[in-house]
């Protein structure tokens, strides 16, 4: 094992991947993953990957479509970096053998979700995350300067004169190591585990945002957590992602009497933004008293079939037909926009640290995810930190004077309550019940409330322990990641994109049109050097 790698990668998702692939001619690279090296939120990707390469399609349309799904926040420099570098390098995973879907005649063939004017997703049946992640991991695993340690628990970062020069962790065995590298690019991918229902798999407990926390990196836009609409809704099954794209090929909701619903809510219908099309399930729940479901019945059966044969197959081991069954649905965490802040090369506030995909925030998806925008955002700032990682230290720093952000008071003091520290089952209960759909400065103040109890007791528990308990350290970071999202929502006082609040149910451009940052400072904690 690599422990003085010229670069450190945490994470094997598309954006680690990516940037392993682009790093591996210049020196000896480390990717630490804390599962095996597949498992990640790109392998449930099921939708596609949104480029402009139609003949009714640009990136400039497809900058606009972004835009405006990101509700008044996107960072419109960065929306270009995405939309026009995305071409070239979706062309390179066409190039290296990626299937994805063709029509008759051989062209890609293209689909369409939610909030996008035209066709442009691409896709490999309903895998297409998976179908991408083979494509990377064949490659990597030819490299022979790339080396991969499976079951790693990355505790911490290694600090030494304001710059990260390496990162701590255990290794599968539970042997405690060191690994000192030039520049360690976090690409951790999301935290949906963060709430009790969810489509993300174990692994995504938001370990990367809290790395960068406690190492003293700032984050942003913690509140802005997208929920998908339709995450499969039957007792005792886990809770799978039933694609927008089945939305996007005709697939209607209905409610318990059979009836579509969504064009009272949007004018858009099934295809209205995301975070729109979840309330608006969780509304006409309580409307009705009933479920909401997915129906594809006035499709053809063989087409549904064949398109969407995962999530078939999993409708099927529950006893259900995709083609001909209405399908409970209902809203589940998702995609989280915020994450450690970065510049659109991914380089962080600290020098020797870069991020990259789900766990960072460039600002290119605003206040709410434009669909499958997510596979394409890892791959172009996984390629674009990777160049970043090979400059100079002086270089590998995010501007000090960055200006589309704006730092605010930290959230209002958590009121004096004494509480036993929350299991995991309880903070992921108490974020989907208060930091959920629908929130409110009481269901706020609570979550706050409890979770900084439960983070100062964890805290004191892990610095007094005399060995490593991997556990423990997982549940940490769960804490530490629901504390920022509890404190971000509370201290945003409107409605925004996948940010709603029941007493501030609009926008206020005057006070909250802005980015809001924080950093360990703003919790009176000290940086771990």
């Amino acid at each position: 094992m690599y422990l003085s790698p010229d670069f450190v990668v945490i994470g094997s998702g598309i954006a680690g991947l990516r940037a392993a692939i682009a790093l591996a001619p210049v020196g000896r690279v480390l990717i630490l993953t804390k599962a095996e090296p597949t498992e990640s939120n790109t392998g449930y990707a099921q939708g596609g990957i949104a480029v402009a390469l139609g003949a009714d399609d640009s990136p400039e349309l497809h900058a606009s479509d972004t835009i405006k799904a990101g509700d008044g926040l996107c960072d419109e420099a960065v929306v270009r970096v995405l939309v026009t570098d995305g071409i070239r390098y979706v062309q390179e995973l066409v190039d290296w053998g990626t299937r994805f879907d063709r029509e008759a005649d051989g062209r890609l063939a293209r689909g369409r979700e939610a909030a996008h004017s035209v066709r442009r997703v691409l896709h490999a049946g309903d895998a297409t995350g998976r179908e991408i992640a083979r494509t990377l991991w064949t490659r990597v695993s030819a490299l022979a300067s790339v080396e991969t340690a499976n079951h790693a628990l990355v505790t911490g970062l290694l600090v030494e004169g304001g710059r990260v020069v390496g990162v701590r962790f255990y290794d599968q065995l539970g042997f405690p190591r060191d690994a000192r590298a030039r520049a360690t690019l976090l690409a951790t991918g999301g935290a949906g585990r963060v709430f009790r229902e969810t489509t993300n798999p174990p692994v995504a407990t938001g370990d990367g945002v809290a790395l960068g926390f406690h190492a003293g990196a700032r984050v942003a836009d913690l509140e802005f957590v997208q929920f998908h609409p339709t995450a499969l809704a039957v007792p005792g099954a886990p809770r799978f992602l039933i694609s927008e794209a089945l939305r996007g090929d005709g697939g209607r909701l209905i409610n318990g009497r059979g009836q579509p619903f969504m064009t009272r809510y949007h004018p858009d219908g099934d295809l209205a933004p995301r975070d729109v099309v979840a309330r608006s399930i969780v509304r006409e729940m309580d409307m009705t008293g009933g479920s909401v479901f997915l129906s594809l019945s006035h499709l053809d059966a063989d087409y549904v079939m064949r398109r969407f044969p995962t999530i078939a197959e999993m409708c099927r081991q529950i006893g259900l037909d995709l083609a001909r069954d209405p399908i409970p649905v209902g809203p589940a965490a998702h995609y989280i926009m915020g994450g450690v802040e970065t510049d659109d090369w991914g380089r962080t506030s600290i020098p020797g640290l870069l991020a990259a995909g789900e766990v960072a925030c460039t600002g290119v998806h605003g206040a709410n995810r434009l669909a499958s925008n997510s596979l394409l955002e890892g791959l172009v700032f996984g390629a674009r930190a990777a160049t970043a990682m090979q400059q100079p230290p002086a270089a590998a720093a995010m501007a000090a004077d960055r200006r589309r952000y704006e730092r605010r008071a930290p959230s209002p003091e958590p009121r004096a309550a004494s509480h036993r520290p929350l299991t995991t089952t309880e903070v992921r209960d108490l974020m989907w019940k208060s930091v959920g759909l629908f929130r409110t400065r009481d269901g706020l103040h609570r979550a706050v409330d409890r979770l900084e109890s439960s983070y100062a007791a964890h805290r004191e528990s892990l610095s007094s322990a005399p060995e490593v308990d991997a556990d423990a350290w997982k549940h940490f970071n769960l804490v530490t990641v629901a504390r920022l999202i509890a404190h971000a929502a509370l201290r945003r006082e409107e409605s925004r994109g996948a940010h709603y609040r029941d007493d501030f149910p609009k926008h206020d451009d005057l006070h909250w049109k802005a980015h809001v940052v924080d950093d360990i400072t703003s919790y009176g904690e000290k940086r771990q050097d």
